[in-house]
């Protein structure tokens, strides 16, 4: 890429903050109205809402800020290359997104989008499919040749199913053949394909994995997404309510070998784990680890939710902090039920504050990973900005499109 390009791409930023949102919402309609193949990829919910179009907006711009210094973007490139990666995009579809990026530029911009313009954004996002392609042959290749691995999605056979709450199912599944499975890390997730009857096209989601390596399970805990009342349901939660009510011990369901960035860093610093409602999977699986790998590193589980009918793993998490001293927790219920008991099943009524949190944290510099709902992580990265945790000790993954990659850029 010629450094004019680089230059046109940077005095457009401007323009991009302004139309970005525009540019992506036209570029997903034409896409998906000549391509429609592609909706066996794309979450349709995420495209009902907004959400898919805002993501891609916020990582276009975050790319053009940064387009003289792309290693300071690795964080992000890494990110949603293992979400690539568990969709299974591949090269060839790199020059399709980007025809339509393209047209979807000229469409916003109008006069506005000049010849130059359109070859230096063609120039600037061939450079960056580049990169993806790179990053996520690298990660196919790891995925297929690691012992137990596969490429694309295999079948698991349901060895286990069990209700972990009033609205989190867990699965176990294993090898249909008994082989064993690829380790992963703790914080990654497994993506599952599905086809619901009478539903027009495949959908691949992510869970993530609750339950550390053994090398025979996987274990995945789905919330079951209910839509808002005015909202058609086939619009929201379409494969957790299949999974819910249709997948039974010894049926199979299709997945691919585990992907994700959002993982334990090593360190000996005290962590501390903060989720929100069903962002307790990937943390309990952490905590595991931490608890029965890791005794050097103290550490805090935070975990918020509604009510005790809503808590997830809350007697595997006793378990942990009693049998190993390293480990304490506290538990935050917003709306306690008349059958919860205070101290014993929660530690503090309301939602998580500077207050009731600070009093328990470590002294000495901790790095902090938080999961859940777009709301817990907002708040979550407000309480912190309060206690001044530094960027560089924060690591988190929200449940939902990132309505920006400003943390990532951030951190950059």
């Amino acid at each position: 890429m010629q450094q004019h390009h680089k230059d046109i791409v940077k005095a457009t930023i401007p323009a991009l903050q302004q139309y970005g949102e525009a540019i992506t919402t036209a570029f997903y309609k034409t896409l998906f109205a000549e391509n429609p193949g592609l909706l066996n990829v794309f979450n349709p919910a995420s495209q009902k809402n907004g959400g898919q179009a805002r993501s891609l907006a916020a990582s276009i711009l975050a790319y053009a800020a940064h387009i003289d210094h792309l290693e300071q973007l690795g964080g992000m490139v890494n990110r949603i290359a293992h979400k690539h990666a568990s969709l299974e995009v591949q090269a060839e579809h790199y020059p399709i997104v980007g025809d339509h990026l393209l047209r979807a530029i000229r469409t916003v911009l109008g006069e506005a989008a000049t010849p130059e313009i359109i070859e230096a954004w063609g120039a600037a996002y061939q450079q960056l499919a580049d990169i993806m392609i790179g990053v996520e042959k690298d990660l196919y290749t790891q995925g297929s040749t690691q012992q137990g691995g596969w490429s694309g999605y295999q079948p698991l056979k349901v060895v286990r199913k069990v209700r972990e709450s009033e609205t989190i199912t867990s699965f176990y599944l294993a090898s249909p053949d008994g082989a064993p499975l690829p380790a992963f890390a703790p914080g990654q997730y497994l993506a599952v394909r599905a086809q619901v009857a009478d539903a027009p096209f495949w959908q691949i989601r992510q869970y993530s994995l609750s339950q550390v390596a053994n090398g025979s399970t996987y274990r995945i805990s789905v919330k079951r997404e209910l839509a808002p009342a005015h909202v058609v349901a086939a619009e929201n939660g379409l494969i957790s309510n299949h999974l819910h009510d249709n997948v039974e011990v010894g049926d199979t369901v299709l997945a691919h070998v585990p992907q994700g960035d959002f993982v334990l860093r090593e360190s000996d610093r005290p962590v501390v784990l903060l989720s929100g409602g069903v962002g307790i999977t990937p943390a309990i699986c952490m905590l595991q680890h931490l608890a029965q790998h890791a005794p050097q590193r103290p550490v805090l589980f935070v975990h918020a939710t509604l009510e005790g009918s809503h808590h997830a793993f809350r007697e595997e998490k006793c378990a942990l902090v009693e049998a190993h001293p390293h480990v304490r927790s506290l538990t935050f219920y917003e709306r306690p039920s008349g059958a919860d008991r205070p101290g014993v099943d929660y530690d503090f009524a309301g939602r998580i504050s500077a207050e009731t949190l600070t009093p328990h944290l470590p002294q000495q510099e901790a790095e902090f990973y938080y999961c859940g709902p777009l709301g817990f992580m907002g708040a979550v990265d407000g309480l912190l900005d309060s206690l001044n945790i530094p960027l560089s000790c924060r690591y988190s993954e929200a449940f939902a499109p990132d309505p920006s990659f400003t943390t990532d850029i951030a951190h950059a």
